[in-house]
């Protein structure tokens, strides 16, 4: 048995993951579990049971394996949780929940300015804001009492601890319910009541208490086990590349891989982005670090997409032994002019008004799946300039291993270093360097060689196409 060992605990949109490390940096064990979506008879939630059931299961496992000390949890930042003394109030709300065009118009009325709260309104339920509403309209009776509203990350660091608590990164994170300048509540969540039904805050890295004495039982973890406060998953994969010798206080943009691929840009060392310069209608946010501080981020459905394009039976673009064949057949897509123009997820991304399509869409599937990879590209190419991302990028997270993608766009933004660090040890390390500061990084970051094709012509021939669609979308919208 190793002698001291943490938990990292990642409650993503698609998966949930836990991992076990040493304080050296050491992979111990790691497992996941795809998340459910449950039918409430009101609405679609989330299967917080289900997760806390695979949670214990987990933890029962790891504990043969190390002397745990703490656990600390990262989660998606569209989601929170109603909670009083005998737990949940009702199921959280999935995001992707429709949301009754009435209320959602009532609501858009009480939405504090963009420019207050860096938050765009978003589809369904991705503005948390949003979810609080539309499960007010269904029961007015909701906000009252000793309940709290507990962000996502936050939610699983209660349910171990017992200790309710708010965090910037969670509440900063396209919510409607913070302005980050001001660094307090917005207008909306004061009016609406629900600012006061939000737990004091703590750092993200604190340590909020120990293991409930039920979670020690459950688990045969001792019960002075350190519970951490937790954060915002792409806020982590933030402090992780900071903590890098290669990015550290120096102009660099994250771009986080997932269900959503999330670009953070962290300008040097005292020098404040033109958060003004951001376009909300083009899925361009403001989030907040764990210092508090502003952040300015754009976002797509990155994986969502490629997902819908490639299909779940097929093979995934980052598969590891397909990588060479993936990378050879961009000569064959490039010659051929097959491409994906967007958009997949509807409502999301630098193009939310178009819909996506194929041109010349390949018959061989590798050539598909490469054409795949290239569209990811170009669309972060897009987000990348929205934000201004300039210098350095770090692409983490699981499409981090999709070598057409990352050298397509390290051919695409020449101006730029781009990176890569494994994918299993970025948000995890973020999160562990948050309970250990003097941790060490696990390993170094490795700078990614372009494609050796030219992309030039393709990309024009693409953003031209991606223009005149979302042009032309926007029109009849509007008509």
């Amino acid at each position: 048995m190793e002698r001291q060992a943490t938990v990292v605990l990642d409650v993503g949109k698609t998966l949930t993951k836990l991992s076990l490390w040493t304080p050296d940096g050491r992979l111990l064990a790691h497992c996941n579990r795809p998340n459910e979506r449950i039918e409430t008879g009101m609405y679609v939630g989330l299967d917080a049971a289900g997760i806390e059931g695979f949670l214990a299961d987990s933890l029962r496992n790891f504990a043969p394996l190390a002397d745990i000390e703490a656990i600390i949890p990262v989660g998606h930042g569209a989601a929170a949780a109603l909670v009083d003394d005998n737990g949940l109030v009702l199921p959280p709300l999935d995001y992707e929940q429709p949301i009754p065009s009435t209320v959602r118009q009532e609501y858009d009325e009480q939405r504090d300015p963009f420019a207050l709260t860096g938050s765009p309104a978003l589809p369904d339920g991705l503005n948390l804001g949003a979810q609080l509403f539309f499960l007010d309209s269904l029961r007015s009776d909701l906000f009252s009492g000793k309940r709290r509203v507990v962000p996502w990350a936050q939610y699983w660091s209660w349910i171990l601890s017992g200790v309710a608590a708010s965090e910037v990164t969670s509440l900063g994170c396209h919510t409607d319910l913070w302005r980050p300048l001001a660094r307090v509540p917005s207008q909306l969540a004061v009016t609406r009541g629900w600012a006061e039904y939000l737990p004091p805050l703590h750092p993200a890295g604190s340590v909020l208490g120990t293991l409930r004495s039920s979670w020690a039982t459950r688990t045969g973890l001792s019960s002075k086990v350190r519970v951490h406060c937790g954060l915002h998953d792409s806020n982590a994969a933030l402090v992780a590349a900071r903590a890098s010798g290669e990015i550290g206080n120096q102009e660099a943009t994250v771009l986080s891989t997932g269900t959503w691929f999330v670009a953070m840009r962290t300008p040097a060392h005292g020098i404040q982005a033109a958060l003004a310069d951001l376009d909300e209608k083009r899925d361009c946010l403001v989030n907040v670090d764990v210092h508090g501080n502003p952040v300015p981020s754009v976002r797509f459905m990155g994986g969502r997409e490629i997902e819908l394009l490639t299909g779940l039976d097929t093979r995934r673009i980052d598969v590891l032994p397909d990588q060479p064949a993936l990378l050879a057949s961009v000569s064959h897509v490039l010659a051929n002019k097959a491409m994906v123009l967007p958009s997949l997820t509807p409502g999301c991304g630098p193009f939310p008004h178009s819909r996506g399509r194929w041109i010349c869409m390949p018959g061989d599937e590798t050539q598909r799946r490469a054409a795949v990879a290239l569209y990811a590209a170009l669309v972060a190419d897009v987000a990348l300039d929205l934000i201004g991302a300039r210098e350095r990028l770090l692409i983490e997270g699981r499409f981090s291993e999709s070598q057409v993608f990352v050298r397509a766009l390290a051919r695409l933004r020449p101006d730029m270093r781009v990176y890569v660090c494994h994918p299993r040890s970025d948000v995890a390390f973020g999160a562990l360097y948050l309970t250990d500061p003097g941790r060490q990084s696990p390993s170094a970051l490795v700078q990614i060689e372009p494609l050796a094709q030219d992309l030039s012509e393709y990309r024009a021939q693409w953003r031209r196409e991606a223009d005149r669609m979302e042009h032309a979308s926007v029109g009849r919208t509007v008509e």
